[in-house]
């Protein structure tokens, strides 16, 4: 075995390592959001709740806005893969109950297993900086339901499909604090009543079953 070979094993598992530490640093920083908002979080109680000292964090994160970025990172990515996977062109052949429920059942257990992610765009902490992110993940959305929309109505007028995909994202912002602010049971009430308004709203317009 030649030593540059031994080094760059053992430069791999450093930087998994690191990559390890940092998704824990993360995943802490997520709790301790959660449960102080993220102006009263600190460096030391994010460390703290990591298991870390504040020497370790300060390798990865230099500061609170760079733990920020590193979960709006976070957050961008998986909302994509969420919304690409709830979104497909395999979903888009679901009845419309089916598909507007899968996404409201989802979107209410992703936000409840990422707290921090409600606290930082729709709380107290919600910058200009933040809002334009959410605005970025709301645009992407609203381009990839009318894109499911058209899937299901051919030919319908693409402006009328935006113009539902954009109701759609409003209403579901304006109902899920409810939704939040619920316990176990009452949230599941609530998702389904949202999912049964959404569904009379857009059935009319791409159908209760997709078009073949």
């Amino acid at each position: 075995m030649s030593q540059d070979g031994a080094e760059d094993r053992r430069g791999g598992r450093r930087q998994e390592r690191g990559r390890r530490r940092m998704e824990q640093i993360l995943d802490a920083a997520e709790e301790v959001i959660a449960e102080q908002g993220f102006e009263d979080a600190t460096t030391n109680a994010i460390a703290a709740q990591a298991g870390v000292s504040p020497g370790s964090l300060y390798q990865f994160f230099r500061n609170k806005e760079e733990v920020l970025d590193g979960l709006v990172e976070r957050y961008t990515a998986t909302s994509r893969e969420f919304w690409g996977a709830r979104l497909s062109d395999e979903t888009a052949r679901l009845g419309a109950d089916e598909l507007v429920g899968s996404v409201l059942r989802g979107l209410s257990e992703f936000k409840t297993r990422r707290p921090a992610f409600w606290v930082l765009f729709h709380g107290s902490a919600a910058s200009p900086r933040l809002e334009r992110v959410a605005s970025a993940i709301r645009a992407d959305i609203g381009r990839r339901l009318k894109e499911v929309f058209l899937l299901r109505a051919p030919g319908a007028d693409p402006a009328r499909m935006e113009l539902l995909a954009s109701m759609c994202i409003a209403t579901v912002q304006g109902v899920f604090p409810m939704v939040m602010g619920a316990d176990e049971e009452r949230r599941a009430e609530i998702v389904a009543e949202l999912t049964r308004l959404l569904t009379s709203y857009l059935e009319p317009e791409i159908g209760a079953a997709p078009s073949d």
